[in-house]
């Protein structure tokens, strides 16, 4: 019944369409994110390899089950971070860099290319070199917008 109601109201009522960041812009935009997002990939496909030397006896089955368990939700977070480090970037690649940068940076577009072609390499494999190629990329691209800035920013990493 209450299903009813609520689709009643939904009918003669419509919630507006809403977009979200950068339909209007808002000019704020930082690398950060994207950083945030990448360590952590880095450092699940880390614990993801490590792991590995700890996988227990089959006839453990409450071991078996734990590293399951843990192997799992490494990655599933590794996936969920390497997403967002690619829709981090491709905010940054499609909204806040103009032709002007590309100017300056004839690169930018292969770069953030393969900036986001590493988030998705990243979100399939168990690959340290990629995970790590991928904090490189997002260190670049840090340097280039703080550069399109004027300002100097360090790269400082969290962990």
């Amino acid at each position: 019944m209450l299903n009813k109601i609520a689709n009643q109201i939904k009918k003669y009522f419509p919630a507006p369409e809403v977009s979200a960041h950068c339909d209007g812009p808002c000019g704020v935009y930082d690398p950060a994110s994207a950083r945030v997002y990448a360590e952590a990939v880095y450092s699940m496909t880390k614990k993801i390899a490590d792991l590995e030397s700890h996988v227990p006896s089959p006839t453990d089955s409450a071991a078996t089950v734990a590293y399951h368990n843990t192997l799992s939700r490494y990655i599933a977070i590794k996936e969920e971070q390497a997403q967002k480090t690619k829709e981090e970037i491709l905010i940054l690649w499609t909204d806040y860099f103009k032709p002007v940068h590309l100017e300056a940076y004839p690169d930018l577009h292969d770069m953030f290319w393969k900036a986001a072609k590493l988030c998705s390499s990243c979100k399939v494999e168990v690959n340290l070199a990629h995970a790590n190629q991928l904090m490189m990329e997002i260190e670049k691209i840090h340097s280039i917008f703080w550069e399109t800035k004027g300002r100097e920013v360090p790269w400082i990493k969290a962990s």
